[in-house]
């Protein structure tokens, strides 16, 4: 049996145990049961609100700077009033992501013969070929087959529904939509058509957002086809077909939107299933196929997953690496499914899916930009999906654009900047509470991707043309907003929080949020001045840029220890209001940052193993699946793989759902019930491929943290920065052959525990190295 397939014997009983399938732009979640199917539909462009332009200036640099002086004088709550009034814009049509809309499915079974048991039942996942099947067995012999797919090949999600015996397919199927707007009507006796809004009152004012419009399409091989209010009843087919389609007038009233749904039907319906298919697994393949891994055998590969899930939460599946190799394939699938070269728009807090509960309540279904998006990508370059990082990439050109003018009302500077979150509709002001909204650096750290993007692809033209204007602009940014610290002559930002932390500035008394120079300000800023002083001489370009960022990146504060023994989350060793705090965005100067490393600052290591202890041992520590994401990155670029292993078994363990989509718990950050969030997804996959291969500019690491629990396998395809490939065979611990694939010309050293050689490498060649890392 495959273990390259989610599978269960029991029926789907909600969205937490459906099947996620995806086009890159269209999304499913696919609830499937013996009498009942019902798809949960979504389109990654379908959002409420509108554009906006944020009431500004808010006292421009003037204010700033008075503010400023009240932080750095200590008078904190001063200085956050101050904020509050002139940094604390008010929330009108940010909108959110919101679900289209819901196909039912009810299949006629027969009654006969049911008393002698029950149905047999079976739903699967397909990560290999990204399909999702059903099969119901009668016992009376009767079977029902249904298969679905969604296909970026030909822009449609399709499904075949067939039985074992003629005439055996019989059921009734509706549409219905999730806003007051939906209407679904007959256009002929094959195909409907449905059209609404998306409305909502929490996140926009109920009147503004995305009209979309959509076709469904129903084709039999014999039987009866009727259809009444909305829908169909099918009686006695041999096969049904159904093709599905929906397209939206996203951005700005696009032409011929409604034309371009109804072609993408009647091709793919003219098409047929059976070509659709094969077409959609070729283009599928071609992407999740670069990577295969095998961490040691299934404890038993005859286990559904939901129950190999509940073996690992009992402790019953330290013997099951391959539950972590499927756990990291379906990461891959999950990019591969919402996120291709050609999207749209880049994930979104929950990819391109949604459950409905982020959009109901104060969070959104938006651009999380502190943390959330970041890490939805954290794992697209390693595990060698770098073309669905494109989306990301133009999502930062149009948000660097819109980001201007926050530059200039908010702080009088120039270049641009984006704070705690954004929206498709160019939102980059601060969010509208000052505790958690002024993230100043929140556009940058998402920026930062681009810089990931080019030190794996090494790709020129990417440089030029998007990563090295965009990054050039939020430096200048930087370079006119941050001021000198008056007492330690360093330069610093702010003001600004620490994601979404809270300190206390003399050990006690009223928390804070606001400071001075807070410590990941001070990490992404030295990333991107180094970045773009990097590019512009290898650009040859900006000479005077060149040395305003030579003389800043000396001015820059250093990462310090505070008096605890940890990395200091802030410029002063604060008292930590909430050390129990799900957020630990400093650490971002361990991963994916490289400016602190065992090898290279080991008393800075130290801090941040203490800073990661300190989380743990907090018996109310907010525990949520990012955060467990980060302590297993974390504590596998410390090289500590059993402390990564641990966590990444909890997050697959304990904040996943049966479909093992990850979730945030009930009550954390204002959560009204366990909510799905897929960076748990990305960045667990991301953490994985960290445990088997580590990559920075010129460097490789093999086997960095390989834990015990894995002690013999092999992975292929994994990427390391410098457009390299690597395909790795370990046993008992211990490297046993690699080969680097170098796309491009340079020179790597690799590195496999204490030993170490230096390849000279040519652009189109392998380079087969054995255990002690001698070339073959």
């Amino acid at each position: 049996m495959s273990d390259l397939k989610l599978w269960y014997t029991g029926p789907a009983e909600g969205w937490s145990q459906g099947l996620p399938a995806g086009s890159g732009r269209m999304g499913a979640v696919i609830m499937a049961a013996p009498q009942r199917e019902v798809w949960s539909m979504n389109e990654v462009t379908y959002w409420s609100g509108r554009e906006e332009v944020i009431p500004g200036p808010f006292g421009g640099r003037e204010a700033l700077e008075e503010m400023r002086g009240y932080f750095l004088s200590g008078s904190y709550a001063e200085g956050d009033r101050l904020a509050k009034q002139h940094l604390q814009p008010v929330k009108r049509n940010f909108g959110t992501n919101l679900a289209l809309c819901e196909l039912d499915f009810s299949f006629d079974l027969p009654v006969e013969g049911l008393e002698e048991g029950g149905l047999g039942f079976r739903r699967e996942l397909d990560l290999e070929n990204a399909v999702i099947r059903g099969e119901c067995h009668h016992p009376g012999g009767y079977t029902l087959f249904r298969e679905a797919i969604a296909s970026h090949a030909d822009d449609v999600i399709a499904a075949r529904i067939w039985s074992g015996q003629p005439g055996g397919v019989s059921f009734t199927l509706g549409a219905g939509g999730g806003t007051d707007s939906f209407t679904v009507s007959r256009l002929d006796e094959n195909t409907l058509q449905f059209r609404c809004q998306a409305t909502e009152q929490v996140h926009s004012d109920g009147t503004c957002g995305v009209w979309a419009e959509g076709r469904i399409r129903l084709e039999l091989t014999g039987g009866k086809l009727t259809g009444e209010d909305g829908g169909w009843t099918v009686e006695g087919a041999d096969e049904a077909r159904v093709y599905f389609t929906v397209c939206t007038d996203y951005p700005n009233q696009a032409a011929g939107w409604e034309q371009q749904c109804a072609r993408s039907l009647e091709q793919a319906a003219a098409k047929g299933y059976a070509a659709l298919r094969e077409a959609h697994i070729l283009d599928y393949r071609g992407e999740f196929a670069k990577v295969s891994i095998r961490l040691g055998e299934a404890a038993d590969p005859g286990i559904p997953t939901d129950s190999r899930i509940r073996r690992l939460a009992e402790g019953g599946g330290t013997g099951d690496p391959g539950l972590f190799a499927l756990f990291l394939q379906y990461g891959r699938y999950l990019m591969i499914a919402g996120s291709r070269a050609d999207s749209p728009l880049p994930l979104h807090l929950q990819g391109i899916w949604n459950d409905g509960e982020a959009c109901r309540m104060g969070w959104s279904c938006d651009y999380h930009l502190d943390i959330n998006t970041q890490m939805n990508y954290y794992p697209a370059e390693a595990v060698n999906l770098g073309a669905s990082h494109l989306p990301l990439m133009r999502y930062l050109e149009r948000l660097a654009q819109a980001g201007r003018r926050s530059a200039q009302d908010f702080y009088g500077s120039e270049g641009w900047t984006a704070h705690v979150f954004s929206n498709v509709w160019g939102f980059t002001a601060p969010g509208w509470e000052t505790s958690w909204g002024l993230n100043v650096t929140g556009g940058l750290w998402l920026a930062v991707q681009m810089i990931e993007h080019y030190e794996y692809s090494l790709d020129h033209e990417f440089l030029q043309r998007q990563a090295y204007p965009v990054l050039k602009e939020a430096a200048a940014f930087f370079l006119s907003y941050m001021t000198v610290h008056p007492d330690k002559g360093w330069l610093v930002s702010g003001p600004s929080n620490s994601p979404e932390n809270s300190f206390y500035p003399d050990g006690s008394g009223e928390p804070q949020q606001l400071s001075m120079g807070a410590t990941l300000d001070q990490v992404l800023i030295r990333e991107l001045f180094t970045f773009c002083l990097r590019s512009a001489e290898l650009l040859g370009q900006d000479e005077e840029l060149q040395a305003r960022l030579i003389g800043a990146i000396a001015q820059l504060p250093p990462l310090m220890t505070g008096s605890r023994g940890q990395l200091q989350e802030w410029l002063e060793d604060y008292g930590e209001a909430q050390p129990e705090h799900r957020h630990l965005s400093h650490l971002s100067a361990l991963y994916p940052a490289s400016q602190i490393t065992p090898e290279e600052t080991p008393d800075l290591s130290a801090a941040a193993r203490i800073t990661l202890e300190n989380r743990m041992q907090q018996d109310d520590l907010e525990d949520v699946e990012f955060t467990a994401a980060l302590f297993a990155l974390y504590f596998a670029r410390l090289h500590d793989g059993e402390r990564a292993y641990k966590h990444i078994a909890h997050l697959i363990s304990g904040l996943c759902f049966d479909n093992l989509l990850t979730y945030s718990k009930a009550g954390i950050a204002g959560a009204e019930s366990n909510i799905f969030v897929i960076d748990g997804n990305f960045g667990g996959t991301a953490a994985i491929a960290e445990l088997l291969l580590q990559s920075r500019p010129g460097e490789i690491r093999l086997l960095p943290a390989l834990p015990a629990a894995w002690g013999s396998g092999s992975v292929s395809g994994l990427r390391a920065k410098g457009n390299i490939e690597a395909d790795i065979e370990w046993a008992d611990g211990q490297l046993v052959r690699a080969v680097l694939r170098t796309h491009s010309t340079g020179t790597v050293s690799v590195r496999v525990q204490e030993q170490r050689t230096v390849i000279h490498a040519e652009a189109g060649s392998s380079y087969i190295l054995d255990g002690r890392l001698q070339q073959q």
